[in-house]
């Protein structure tokens, strides 16, 4: 059953990450001709290229667990709330420091915003990583490296300088890691995810912050608050509820035993 299960992952995200790489923009454009917006167009396209993934959540497990395997039946509001609380810092401090984006357009905020928060992080982390950590017995480094490398690759276009290429990759990769975890600790909720996603894009985009993830060192540093809003407020969540965490030095690696669908 393991091996089924890595064998249906990879495989369905693979033809999914191929094929948009090779005709997203052309389907786009394709949908763009007929309804005359870009940014419904682009998450109309992101939902088409990932048929192959849907495909796959319904190979490895029944119809009525769809939504649940992927996160999506979780609570909407539980994630929104904390995400937005732990992205405060960013948006007061980024209206300190940088100029308020008047250009701002509804096309980006739907590409860079919503897009890019609600499909990535359902893609990557609720799928290729969700399904490898919670049913299979690969622990969370093992379940996580694969999709944290392709994730940082996508947003290489960025820039065109080496060193700011390097800062990018390890920016995402690392922001991929924390997604990964904190997707983990708050039961397997993808709207945490989603919602961090969202809004510290929002935040980078209303306020002009930079045109690639790497930011500066100013930027950076209400980044770094947030993500240790982000690891306090998991503890005190968890210590609450008397839960104790689900990533421990035991399964970092390998996992004694799996989830069941």
């Amino acid at each position: 059953m393991k091996n089924k299960i890595l064998l249906v992952v990879f495989l369905s995200f693979s033809i999914y990450f191929f094929l948009d790489d090779l005709y997203f923009k052309s389907v786009r454009g394709y949908i763009n001709e007929t309804i005359l917006n870009m940014g419904i167009s682009h998450n109309v396209s992101y939902l088409i290229f990932g048929i192959p993934l849907f495909m796959g959540v319904l190979l490895l497990s029944k119809p009525k667990y769809f939504f649940k395997n992927l996160g999506l039946s979780a609570s909407i509001l539980k994630g929104m709330v904390f995400a937005l609380f732990c992205t405060v810092p960013m948006f007061i401090g980024f209206s300190f420091l940088f100029t308020l984006n008047k250009e701002l357009s509804i096309n980006e905020f739907l590409i860079s915003g919503i897009a890019a928060a609600f499909f990535e992080e359902l893609y990557f982390r609720g799928f290729l990583f969700g399904f490898v950590f919670r049913f299979t017995r690969l622990g969370f480094f093992l379940s996580i490296i694969l999709g944290a490398i392709l994730f940082a690759i996508i947003h290489l276009y960025q820039s065109q300088e080496l060193i700011t290429l390097v800062g990018i990759f390890l920016t995402t990769f690392i922001a991929a890691m924390i997604f990964a975890w904190v997707y983990v600790e708050w039961e397997f909720n993808i709207w945490v995810p989603i919602g961090l996603h969202f809004f510290m894009n929002l935040s980078w985009m209303l306020f002009s912050v930079s045109d690639n993830a790497l930011g500066d060192s100013y930027a950076n540093s209400f980044r770094i608050i947030t993500i240790i809003l982000i690891f306090v407020l998991t503890i005190i969540y968890k210590k609450r509820n008397k839960q104790p965490f689900y990533i421990t030095k035991k399964n970092l690696w390998f996992k004694k035993s799996i989830q069941i669908k």
